[in-house]
C-alpha cells in the first residue's frame, strides 16, 4: 500500500525485489565499494607472498590477479562515468533520498561478493556473488554513508541462516560495516579467523571415491557469536509468541533398495574408481565433460538413482511395489481415505524429477498410481507447475483450501514461500530430502501455519512423511539436516550452550566423512557406537557447561549481595544521623534563599519557581538552606541538548543529597512548591525502610545462593567413563580406517 503526501514525497514504496533492481545506483557509492574489494584482494595477495607459498598456490594467486584485474578495470569505467555525468542531473538510489529499507524474505540476497584466500575451502557458499545482492548492498552502504550509522535496513526472514553459519558474515557486511571495522574486520578471512577453524579430513563421495579435503565445518567462540547477532535481530518462534500452528509429527519412512538400486550402487562406485563410463551401463551418452566432472556426475546419478530408477532410463527400468513412488502412493491414499470426510489435502514435495509434460517424472508416476491403482479423480491432483499465470496460481491454491485439489505435487522453490494452501492440510511428503535446513522448513510451514482447521478436526497435528532409502545417504542427510537446523535455531535464539559446533561435511558440492560412510554402508557397529558416544559426551558437556555457569552465577551474586548489605548498612547509619539531626533542629526559619527567610510559603514558593525558569548550570549549585542544611539546585537536558527542567536537593549532613522534585516548576502551586523540601526531610524514614527491606532481601536469598554455590556435579565420572571409552573406541577405528585408506587411496591417485 502507498501513501502520498501533499507536498509530493512519498511515505512508503512497496517494490518486489526484481522491481527494486531496476532502480539505478549511486556511482559514486559502487567506487566506495569496490575500492574496499581491490583493497581485500591486495590485502590477500599481500599475505600469500609474506607466507611464502605463493608457488604452491599459483592458481591462487592467478585467479585474485585476475580479480585484481576486473576490479581495476571496473574501478576506471566508473571513474570516467561519474565524471561524464558531473553536469548532468541523473536520478538514481542517492538522489531519491531513501533514508530505509525493509528487505522482505532476506534470504534471497544472501549471495553476496567477498574476498577470500580459502578458495579450496568446501562450505564457505558463494564468493562470486550475484548482481542483485550486490544491488541491495550498494543502496544499504548509500544509506550508510550519509547517515555515518551502521544503520539503514531492517531484513525480515524466517530462515535468517539458510545453510551455513558463514552466512553471518555476510549479514554483518549488510548490517554492521562500522562494527566489523572497529574490530579490525576487514575481510572474510578475518572474520573466519576469529569465528571458525579448518578441518582436513578423510571425504568419500556420495559414489565412493575417497580424498582429503578442507572445509570450515567447526565454529568457534560461538557464544560471542551469538551475542554478535543478537545484537541486531529481533528472534521470535512460534513457541515465543504462542503462535496458533499445529504440532509436527516427523517419520522418517526406510525402504530396502530394489534390485535395480543395489545393481546401481555397486556400478558407481567402479565409476568412480575407473571414471569409465561403460561401468555404469547406461544408454545415454557419455558426458562431454565426464573427465573434468567425474565425481559430480556421479554423484548425480546417485542421488537421481536413491528416488526412482527411471529418472536414469525410463525405457531400461521398470516399477517396482517397493520404490518411494509406491510408498508414497500408498502413504497418500490412507490419508486421503482417512480425511475424506473433512476434505483433508496433503502436499508432496521434490525438487528432483519435476512435472513435465510428455517426459516420465516421479509427480505423474504416483498421480498415475493413485488413479489407475487407488480410484482417486484426477482433477483432485495437481501439479503447481501446471499453473502458468499467477491468477491460476492462486486459483490452484484457492482449491486446495476449499479441498477441491486433495493432492498437490511442487518443488520447493514453486511450492514453498508464499503458498498459503494450509486450511486442511493433513500431510507432507518429502519424497528426497533437500540439501538445506531453511528447504525442509519453508515446505513444513505449508502446512505447519496458522489458519489449518486440523486444529478443529485433526488433532491439530500435520503428519509430516520423509522417504529414503537404505544403503544410501537418504538417512544420514536426514539427521545431518536436522543437527544442522539446531544449531541454526541455538543461534537464532541465543541457547548456545557450548562453544565449539561442527556442522559435519557433506553438502551438496561434495561428500561425506569416511568414517561416517562406512559407518551406514558397512554397518560397522564401532563408527555407530562412537557416534551414539559422542551426542552422550556433548549433552553431558552441555549439562556440565550450565551447571558450572549457575555455581558461578551464585558465587558472584553472593559477593555482590554482602556488598551491597555492608553499603546498605552504612547507608541507613548516614541516614540515620540526618533523622536525628532533623528531630533536633531548634531554628524557626524553615528556608532561606540569599540570606532572606521568607516569612510566607506563597513567597518561598515563587522564589523557588523563579530559580526553576532562570537556572540553566547542570552542575549542582548552592542557592539557599532548608532548616539549616544546603539547597541545591541542578538543570536536566536532553540528549538532544536541548533544556529539560530544574530539579532541587537537600544536602543531609551526612554528606547525602536527598531529591525533592521539580520544585516550583508550576506557578499555580507556589504554596505547596515552597513545602516540599520540608516534606522531603520529614520523610526520610521511609528511605531507611526501604533500604531495610532490600537488605533483609538479599539476606534471605544468601543461604540459598551458598547452597547452589558449594554443589557439586554428580556426572563427573560419568563424564570421564564416556570420554575414556570413546577414546579406545576411536583408536580401534583408526586403525581399522587405516588399513582400509592404504587399499582405496591408491585406486583414487590412479584414476
Amino acid at each position: 500500500m502507498l501513501s502520498k503526501r501533499f507536498d509530493n514525497n512519498w511515505d512508503c514504496i512497496i517494490l518486489t525485489h526484481d522491481q527494486f533492481g531496476k532502480i539505478p545506483q549511486s556511482d559514486v557509492t559502487k567506487r566506495t565499494i569496490f575500492e574496499e574489494e581491490l583493497a581485500d584482494v591486495e590485502r590477500s595477495l599481500d599475505a600469500l607472498d609474506e607466507s611464502g607459498n605463493q608457488w604452491n598456490n599459483r592458481k591462487l594467486v592467478k585467479g585474485l590477479e585476475k580479480r585484481k584485474e576486473n576490479l581495476g578495470v571496473l574501478l576506471a569505467n566508473l571513474r570516467y562515468d561519474i565524471e561524464k555525468k558531473k553536469d548532468e542531473e541523473c536520478v538514481d538510489f542517492h538522489a531519491m533520498g531513501i533514508d530505509h529499507i525493509f528487505v522482505d524474505e532476506s534470504q534471497f540476497f544472501k549471495n553476496l561478493m567477498f574476498q577470500t584466500r580459502h578458495t579450496r575451502v568446501a562450505g564457505i557458499g558463494n564468493t562470486v556473488g550475484s548482481q542483485r545482492s550486490m544491488n541491495l548492498l550498494i543502496a544499504i552502504r548509500d544509506i550508510q554513508m550519509r547517515t555515518g550509522k551502521d544503520l539503514g535496513a531492517t531484513f525480515l526472514s524466517g530462515t535468517v541462516i539458510v545453510n551455513a553459519l558463514t552466512e553471518l558474515y555476510v549479514l554483518f557486511k549488510y548490517l554492521r560495516p562500522g562494527e566489523l571495522a572497529k574490530q579490525k574486520v576487514s575481510c572474510f578471512d578475518a572474520w573466519a579467523a576469529i569465528f571458525t577453524k579448518k578441518a582436513t579430513d578423510y571425504e568419500l563421495s556420495v559414489t565412493g571415491a575417497i580424498k582429503r579435503k578442507e572445509r570450515f565445518r567447526t565454529y568457534i567462540k560461538v557464544p560471542e557469536l551469538a551475542a554478535m547477532l543478537r545484537e541486531i535481530t529481533d528472534y521470535r518462534t512460534a513457541e515465543m509468541i504462542n503462535l496458533d500452528v499445529p504440532a509436527k509429527n516427523i517419520q522418517f519412512l526406510s525402504s530396502t533398495p530394489t534390485l535395480a538400486q543395489e545393481e546401481m550402487i555397486n556400478r558407481l562406485v567402479t565409476f568412480a574408481n575407473s571414471g569409465n563410463w561403460l561401468d555404469l551401463g547406461l544408454s545415454r551418452p557419455e558426458p562431454e565433460n565426464l573427465d573434468k566432472a567425474k565425481m559430480l556426475i556421479a554423484t548425480d546419478i546417485a542421488r537421481k538413482m536413491a528416488l526412482d530408477m527411471r529418472m536414469l532410463d525410463s525405457l531400461r527400468f521398470n516399477d517396482d511395489p517397493a520404490n518411494k513412488a509406491s510408498m508414497c502412493a500408498a502413504k497418500l491414499y490412507e490419508y486421503y481415505n482417512r480425511f475424506n470426510a473433512q476434505k483433508g489435502t496433503q502436499f508432496v514435495f521434490s525438487d528432483l524429477s519435476t512435472y513435465k509434460p510428455n517426459e516420465w517424472n516421479i509427480y505423474s508416476e504416483i498421480k498415475t498410481k493413485l488413479v489407475l491403482d487407488y480410484g482417486i479423480p484426477a482433477d483432485e491432483i495437481q501439479f503447481i507447475q501446471c499453473a502458468k499465470t499467477e491468477r491460476a496460481r492462486k486459483k490452484m491454491i484457492e482449491k486446495m483450501n476449499t479441498g477441491e485439489i486433495r493432492v498437490l505435487f511442487g518443488s520447493t522453490a514453486m511450492l514453498g514461500t508464499g503458498v498459503n494452501a494450509q486450511q486442511r492440510a493433513v500431510a507432507i511428503h518429502h519424497l528426497e530430502i533437500p540439501w538445506r535446513p531453511a528447504d525442509l522448513e519453508q515446505r513444513n510451514g505449508r502446512a505447519v501455519r496458522k489458519g489449518n482447521t486440523v486444529k478443529i478436526w485433526g488433532d491439530n497435528k500435520v503428519d509430516i512423511f520423509i522417504y529414503g532409502t537404505e544403503k544410501t545417504l537418504d538417512a544420514y542427510k536426514f539427521n545431518l539436516l536436522k543437527n544442522k537446523q539446531l544449531f541454526i535455531s541455538q543461534i537464532n535464539n541465543g541457547t548456545v550452550a557450548v562453544r565449539r559446533m561442527d556442522e559435519d561435511s557433506l553438502d551438496e558440492n561434495s561428500g561425506m566423512n569416511f568414517a561416517e560412510f562406512v559407518a551406514i554402508l558397512s554397518g560397522n557397529t564401532d563408527l555407530l557406537s562412537k557416534t551414539k558416544l559422542d551426542n552422550k559426551i556433548m549433552q553431558l558437556e552441555k549439562e556440565q557447561a550450565i551447571f558450572n555457569k549457575a555455581r558461578y552465577k551464585a558465587e558472584r551474586t553472593i559477593i555482590r549481595h554482602q556488598e551491597e548489605i555492608e553499603e546498605g548498612k552504612l547507608f541507613i547509619q548516614r541516614v540515620s544521623s540526618d533523622i536525628d539531626y532533623v528531630r533536633s533542629y531548634a531554628g524557626t526559619d524553615k528556608i532561606t534563599m540569599n540570606g532572606q527567610s521568607y516569612t510566607s510559603l506563597e513567597e518561598t514558593g515563587k522564589a523557588l519557581h523563579y530559580v526553576a525558569r532562570t537556572n540553566r548550570d547542570d552542575q549542582l549549585r548552592h542557592i539557599g538552606n532548608c532548616m539549616g542544611l544546603k539547597l541545591l539546585v541542578k538543570a536536566e537536558y536532553h540528549w538532544t541538548g536541548s533544556f529539560e527542567r530544574n530539579m532541587f536537593f537537600i544536602e543531609g549532613k551526612s554528606g547525602i543529597k536527598y531529591r525533592c522534585g521539580m520544585t516550583g516548576a508550576l506557578p499555580q502551586s507556589f504554596k505547596y512548591a515552597a513545602e516540599y523540601p520540608v516534606t522531603t526531610l520529614a520523610n526520610l524514614g521511609q528511605i531507611v525502610t526501604r533500604k531495610n527491606i532490600e537488605i533483609e532481601a538479599k539476606e534471605k536469598e544468601i543461604p540459598m545462593l551458598e547452597k547452589i554455590k558449594d554443589s557439586v556435579w554428580t556426572k563427573t565420572h560419568e563424564l570421564a567413563g564416556l570420554k575414556t571409552e570413546c577414546k579406545i573406541l576411536q583408536e580401534k577405528i583408526d586403525a581399522s580406517l587405516k588399513a582400509m585408506e592404504e587399499e582405496v587411496i591408491p585406486v583414487e591417485e590412479v584414476a
